[in-house]
């Protein structure tokens, strides 16, 4: 999620960004469907997220898309969050962002092929969701002012099959890997006012030299 350095100008407006992993998977999803034209495949192809539990019964000919991994991004800097409609800062904001793979579907080896190509080709000619497109999924959780990447990435072969593994099937599907980045999870709570809270003390033992001394 791109910021501009302004963006405390949408300090009063509620936002709710923990919703912002479940809303850019089902905007992916939703660009896909809405770019997709039957007379293409002379196929009716579905479009779904999944979860682990849906591989065991999937779609006949389509496309799902499935979250495994999210990661911190170390490119950002952790920036501070935004002013809250109290007017206090809110805590850091968590810069994340998702790994995706993109599952084909079909019966023939020639419709998950024409799939493929086309699926990478939409994906490729909109590598930025806007906020418009983000929110129209899920209202109120991206700024105006802010995008999502989505874009190809590596998964290594021994990673990919681990996944396949990891999942209980027996029979590997075509998969694409891509990256959305940055999300940017904001914080609804403050920044502490003062020091942080103690959580333990830790207490030392010792001898004072006064009484070292005494004892000799």
């Amino acid at each position: 999620m791109l910021r501009s350095p302004s963006d405390d100008r949408w300090g009063d407006l509620l936002m709710a960004d923990f919703r912002a992993v479940a809303t850019v998977c089902e905007a992916v999803v939703e660009l896909l469907r809405a770019s997709y034209r039957p007379e293409d495949f002379n196929n009716e192809l579905e479009f779904r997220v999944f979860t682990p539990r849906d591989f065991s019964s999937p779609m006949a000919n389509g496309v799902s898309l499935f979250l495994y991994r999210i990661y911190p991004n170390g490119m950002n800097r952790r920036p501070s969050g935004r002013l809250g409609v109290d007017g206090r800062r809110l805590q850091t904001e968590l810069p994340v962002e998702l790994h995706l793979l993109l599952t084909i579907w079909g019966r023939e080896a020639s419709l998950q092929h024409a799939v493929a190509g086309w699926m990478m080709r939409t994906l490729e000619d909109t590598p930025l969701l806007a906020a418009g497109v983000l929110n129209a999924v899920t209202a109120d959780v991206f700024r105006p002012d802010e995008t999502v990447e989505v874009s190809l990435t590596e998964l290594s072969t021994e990673d990919l099959l681990r996944i396949w593994e990891v999942l209980g099937l027996n029979v590997y599907q075509l998969s694409v890997p891509y990256i959305a980045r940055v999300i940017h999870l904001e914080s609804t709570l403050p920044e502490p006012t003062g020091g942080r809270a103690v959580q333990e003390r830790a207490l030392r033992m010792g001898v004072s030299e006064t009484s070292a001394a005494e004892r000799s």
